[in-house]
């Protein structure tokens, strides 16, 4: 019962902040693609917010 709780719970999990990089970094097509992707991660681009 407690792993049925769990696998509820983590549905309704929010992605955390490396979560959302590392899934960006796997789109990744090629070395050049990962290296770019890999930079606009440096600049913050998931960790910095505008609103």
């Amino acid at each position: 019962m407690l792993n049925s709780v769990r696998k509820f719970a983590k549905a309704f999990r929010v992605p955390s902040v490396q979560d959302r990089e590392m899934a960006y970094l796997g789109e990744a097509k090629d070395r050049i693609d990962l290296e770019y992707r890999m930079r606009q991660i440096d600049r913050g681009m998931f960790r910095n917010s505008s609103f």
